[in-house]
């Protein structure tokens, strides 16, 4: 009986071991089925029959459609399709475009006192320049998605129109407030007066422009000389005015790059910052601190720097460096830096950051700075702000630049006036009285002829009300004429109630004095070498 067992286990054993080998010769089981997946491209729609695990790559190549370097689809190609999913093929296309532009042509004029007063000549003929701009532009089934700029190139420069106009008369002898200085030839002379009265209070033939302030009282003059170039840059001294001695003192300071001023309220006192030699362009790498220091008006004795702010980076461009202003009142000390402006806490050596700005890409060894203004009641600062461009693939490139205010009174920042150019340089004037009896100001800034090309553009000078009304061009007052973008100054403040609205201004190389009312502009020296001027 236990035999009989045996044998009848024996044969189930191998009737199951039958079983599962003709199972397993009939191939393996399927653990989910194929399915369809629509592939749309070109118009068309194909239905391809996938299996699980397929990427999209897979099932458009299965259908067919040939794919391009730049092609795109949704889902991305990498994708493992589910069922139920379709596939979109997007045709990407990029092409080169090239528009060419016009560069003008400016206007230089020459005097020459050989030649009757207002007699001119055309030395030069004007010839507008030409210049390429490339633009990549990309193309979705066709349709244009985007444009961006990949290069410019300028076919010829713009040739300068040359007159020479006669000046054989004498200058005009005007009455003027206070002391205008003006930087000539490297040497500093001031007009105390009227314009006929011109005296050289420094006449070493090596200031080098980057400061020159006459002191609240009128009787200094804080100036930049120039260094050698391998240890110092410049160094910073002071001159007497209202002195026949001659005084000059060296301040023991070096490498003044963007400022150094009197501060308010005192008349030996000066706020400065420094930069170090650097050997690769631009020249030097600025420290971004702020130093305060005193001299004695008998000896030149100077105290020990004492530090504001200690050194840092500067922020984004911080090696190109940081510049202040103070405001009208003397109470607050305004920075701005290539990526914002805002208030100086020199009491614990901080930047408050008010406003940020968008950086511009100069592709230069030099950054661009936002030019500030405090308005004359010191409630607004009046800046240039930079703003993105559409169709500017990378925002720093952008050619908008406006100017806005910064009310501290309450609210946000307001654009006034669009498309100014990059250097604006904004000025409010002194208080005075309106025809109603209030207390009002204006505000000159610099125009650029061609504000999307402002970095190589002329301007104009442009005057409008606080709230940017009543806007019009005083100077030159014929229309497509410019000058180069500089700093100029409003008559003082002392003086708004006995002579015209003036503004103290360089164009070619001169100074000139522009009544802001009427347009009338007189012209105060020759020879095309003013580089500063300071009105106190």
């Amino acid at each position: 009986m236990r035999l009989y067992q045996l044998v009848k286990f024996a044969v189930s054993f191998l009737f199951l071991i039958s079983i599962g080998l003709i199972a397993a010769g009939c191939g393996p089981v399927q653990s989910s089925a194929s399915f369809s997946v629509p592939v749309e491209a070109d118009g068309m729609i194909v239905n391809v029959e996938i299996e699980p695990g397929t990427t999209v790559r897979e099932a458009i190549d299965q259908a067919e459609f040939g794919v391009g370097t730049l092609d795109k689809s949704d889902p991305p190609f990498y994708s493992i399709l589910q069922d139920g999913d379709t596939v979109v093929l997007t045709r990407v296309e990029e092409e080169y475009v090239v528009e060419q532009s016009v560069i003008p042509y400016d206007t230089q004029v020459l005097r020459n006192e050989s030649l009757a007063e207002g007699e001119q000549r055309l030395i030069q003929p004007g010839q507008n320049g030409l210049q390429e701009t490339t633009f990549r532009v990309l193309y979705e089934d066709g349709v244009e998605t985007s444009r961006t700029i990949s290069g410019t190139l300028i076919i010829s420069n713009a040739t300068p129109e040359i007159l020479m106009i006669g000046s054989q008369a004498p200058f005009s002898v005007l009455p003027i407030p206070g002391i205008l200085a003006y930087l000539s030839a490297g040497n500093a002379w001031i007009m105390r007066e009227n314009t006929g009265v011109r005296e050289p209070i420094v006449t070493t033939g090596d200031l080098d422009g980057r400061v020159f302030s006459i002191s609240p009282d009128g009787r200094w003059l804080l100036y930049t000389r120039s260094g050698d170039g391998e240890e110092a840059i410049n160094s910073l001294w002071v001159a007497r005015i209202d002195s026949e001695e001659g005084l000059e003192y060296d301040l023991g300071v070096e490498n003044i790059i963007h400022f150094a001023s009197w501060i308010p309220g005192t008349h030996n006192a000066i706020l400065y910052s420094t930069a170090e030699v650097n050997p690769g362009p631009p020249g030097w790498q600025a420290n971004n601190d702020l130093y305060s220091i005193t001299f004695s008006e008998d000896t030149g004795w100077t105290t020990k720097p004492n530090v504001s702010v200690e050194p840092n980076s500067g922020g984004l461009y911080g090696w190109w460096g940081t510049d202040f202003v103070f405001s009208s009142d003397g109470e607050q000390l305004a920075y701005t830096q290539p990526d914002g402006f805002g208030l100086t806490n020199r009491d614990y050596g901080l930047l408050n950051e008010l406003v940020p700005s968008l950086p511009v890409q100069t592709r230069s060894d030099w950054a661009w700075v936002p030019p500030v203004a405090w308005s004359p009641d010191s409630n607004f600062i009046y800046y240039v702000e930079h703003v993105p461009q559409e169709g500017v693939a990378v925002d720093e490139d952008s050619q908008i630049f406006n100017l806005a205010v910064y009310p501290f009174t309450g609210g946000a920042p307001v654009t006034i006036v669009p498309d100014v150019g990059m250097f604006a340089y904004p000025k409010a004037s002194p208080l005075r009285e309106d025809p109603s009896g209030r207390e009002s100001y204006l505000v000159a800034f610099l125009n650029a002829l061609s504000p999307r090309q402002s970095r190589d553009s002329l301007y104009q000078l442009m005057v409008m009300d606080r709230d940017g009304s009543n806007l019009k061009r005083v100077f030159p007052v014929e229309a497509g004429q410019g000058f180069s973008p500089n700093d100029f100054f409003w008559l003082p403040w002392y003086a708004v109630d006995e002579f015209p609205y003036y503004v103290a201004i360089i164009n070619q190389g001169d100074l000139w004095l522009v009544d802001v009312d009427n347009g009338n502009a007189v012209l105060l020296t020759e020879g095309g070498l003013v580089t500063a001027i300071d009105w106190k």
